[in-house]
């Protein structure tokens, strides 16, 4: 059978960019690729990058207030201009979409600026009434913000709208415990919003480590957030020119607005994918196989759609492990068992890797290594503030299984960090390590004695102190 296209791309997001990129100019395939949005997806449009760069922002009142207490009297941060800085975000956003889109262009790719939605296991049915046809099909279409499921909830925002305000909200409730809630919080904070962070558990950031959690939930409040743990809107009421919110346990308080970081879903519905029997998970994520392979064979998927390990990087490689495999006779396999991740909260990050403190009880006896101290850098000038290093160490093998930082930059230390313990490494390697001093990232190879034994009969017992 003639196709029009080796492989159809639905999504322009980083995993299926990049596939599309990698097919079309390393391997000669015929590749077209559909966007009903702008294209780079969540993360080049509405998320790490807009993101990273607002928490860049927001950091400017503790940057001046740092510089003080180095001497510099008059250092102050002045008032935020959010439509000056607004109009600067959007032009940068606005040049990397035009990267993303050059790259597919140079490489050949055939762009399609619509909704494009599964017509059968081989063609693709475009919002314009034309359809065409593929040998392989690619979905990479990402994920989609959650909402409560509670009555107003379309008075809020969600986490896309932050970077369309046309102002900063002055008091501001963000609903939601995870990175995204967290993030938010601290941006808003930051910028000179009155915050308040509304979040159902009792620390945020449920899955992390169970110490780290302690901490970022302690930052935000000693930040200016104010945190309400176990506590739920019920209700969003129009309140005048704000908000009335309800809370589960019958408060009520009025705000600006409320923004849900409630967590978000796989974006499959209207795919067509159940008409052509690609099986779907509990959340609607596309279920694959080891191979990115849908349960039809000449579809597949990456990214977030599939609900495996939902972070840019890691759909990045999904993307390029397909086109190798499929196009580049070069069979290649995605490990999602230790992927680092960081938390951008300010002024410390958490940052990790491989197992937590938890997980690693649940599998056997292993030491623990924590160091807490306060850096060199904001102790000077007066700041309160405490890092944390932690590293989890199999008890029998030496193996470091886990590394936890909350700290300034810890994004940028467990970058280096997830290479040693990607090879294997053991707790001897990293003390065979010769410290840089003075610097954060010295800590994690001059910890010497583990604070405590977990897992199995040694569970709950110490050992001493760090």
């Amino acid at each position: 059978m003639n196709f029009d296209y080796d492989l159809f791309v639905i999504g322009g997001g980083s995993g299926g960019v990049r596939a599309a990129r990698i097919a079309a100019s390393e391997y000669g395939a015929r590749v077209a690729l559909a966007e009903e949005d702008r294209m780079g997806g969540t993360c080049v449009i509405r998320g790490c990058v807009p993101k990273k760069l607002m928490i860049f922002a927001s950091q400017a009142g503790a940057m001046a207030a740092e510089s003080r207490g180095y001497g510099w009297a008059e250092a102050s941060a002045g008032g935020f201009d959010w439509p000056m800085f607004h109009a600067a975000l959007m032009r940068e956003l606005d040049r990397l979409e035009a990267a993303y889109t050059g790259g597919l262009d140079a490489a050949g790719v055939k762009i399609y600026r619509q909704r494009a939605r599964i017509h059968d296991a081989h063609s693709v049915a475009l919002a314009d009434g034309r359809r065409v046809t593929a040998k392989h099909i690619l979905i990479a279409v990402g994920g989609r913000p959650q909402l409560p499921g509670i009555p107003g909830q379309d008075l809020g925002m969600i986490s896309d709208d932050l970077f369309t305000m046309e102002k900063l909200p002055g008091r501001v409730l963000v609903v939601g415990g995870g990175f995204i809630a967290c993030e938010f919080a601290t941006i808003l904070n930051g910028l000179g919003s009155d915050t308040v962070l509304a979040y159902r558990g009792d620390a945020v950031l449920r899955g992390f480590d169970g110490e780290m959690r302690r901490h970022v939930t302690a930052q935000l409040d000693q930040i200016g957030v104010e945190v309400r743990l176990e506590t739920n809107p019920a209700r969003l009421d129009r309140d005048g020119d704000g908000i009335r919110v309800s809370f589960e346990d019958g408060a009520t308080d009025r705000f600006d607005a409320v923004m849900f970081a409630t967590g978000r879903a796989p974006y499959t519905q209207g795919l067509g994918l159940d008409e052509v029997g690609v099986r779907l998970g509990r959340k609607g994520e596309i279920v694959v196989d080891e191979w990115s392979q849908t349960s039809v064979p000449s579809i597949f998927a990456v990214g977030d759609v599939t609900n495996r390990v939902n972070l840019t990087p890691v759909a990045i490689r999904e993307g390029h492990s397909f086109a190798d495999t499929i196009f580049g006779a070069r069979p290649r396999k995605v490990d999602h068992g230790l992927v680092a991740s960081a938390v951008y909260t300010r002024p410390h990050e958490l940052a990790t890797i491989g197992l937590t403190e938890e997980q690693a009880a649940e599998r056997g006896p292993a030491d623990v290594y924590v160091a807490s101290f306060r850096p060199m850098r904001s102790l000077f000038a007066g700041s309160e503030a405490r890092a944390v290093m932690k590293l989890i160490v199999a008890a029998e093998t030496d193996k470091v299984l886990g590394c936890h930082i909350f700290g300034p930059e810890a994004g940028e230390m467990i970058q280096m960090v997830a290479i040693p313990i990607g090879m294997g490494a053991t707790k001897a390697d990293f003390d065979a390590a010769m410290a840089v001093h003075p610097t954060l990232a010295e800590e994690l190879v001059t910890m010497r004695k583990p604070s405590r034994r977990i897992g199995g009969e040694f569970a709950g017992k110490e050992r001493g102190l760090a």
